[in-house]
């Protein structure tokens, strides 16, 4: 990929994550409209707090964790490099947020996580610490980054399903609690690839 593309990469999902950190209007789960491709659906498996929402089209599930999490879907259905945003995930007592990307899979995890790293380290008042594995999967790959005015992250990047990576980008406000982290890290390891069909 161009390194117009990777800080392509990096704009979009910033932009994206930083939007919704800043819009407090949120539709209520029951009332949002499911895209062609897609469906929430209650799981009987799962606890009635929790919800599974499945998009074929971009061949992910999420089990969110606990009812603190609330899915939004988002209207960058459709951004730079054939890459999508289709939902955001904000935690509703530690302010974090979780932006899913779904990329095609022109580079390793590791190769994406490594130029958005240093994406980051280029933009004023970031700062981004270097890539290190993750055990949500055998390819995941991820970082740690902080800005100016209070707001620390996190990315993960792993392989999604056939031909797509996914990437996630974490907010919360550096006055969240402690704990904010492994919210965030049981929210990356609820999203999963859908099986091939066959």
């Amino acid at each position: 990929m161009r390194r117009m593309g990777w800080l392509g990469v990096v704009s979009v999902v910033l932009c994206t994550a930083c939007g919704a950190s800043r819009s407090s209007a949120v539709r209520p789960q029951a009332a949002q409209e499911t895209p062609p491709g897609a469906q929430a659906v209650l799981a009987e498996e799962y606890p009635s707090s929790t919800r599974r929402y499945v998009d074929e089209d971009l061949g992910f599930e999420i089990v969110r964790p606990t009812a603190e999490w609330q899915l939004d879907e988002t209207e960058e259905q459709n951004a730079p490099e054939g890459m999508a945003i289709p939902v955001v995930l904000k935690h509703r007592t530690t302010g974090a947020q979780v932006v899913l990307q779904v990329a095609p899979a022109v580079a390793t995890p590791t190769q994406f996580a490594e130029r958005l790293s240093e994406g980051l380290k280029e933009q004023p008042g970031f700062v981004a610490s270097d890539p290190e594995p993750l055990p949500l999967s055998d390819s995941a790959v991820g970082f740690n980054f902080t800005v100016e005015g209070g707001v620390r992250g996190r990315v993960a990047v792993t392989e999604g399903s056939p031909g797509r990576v996914f990437m996630f980008l974490a907010t919360w406000p550096e006055t969240a609690p402690e704990d904010v982290n492994r919210s965030v890290e049981a929210l990356f390891g609820a999203v999963h690839p859908l099986p091939e069909p066959g």
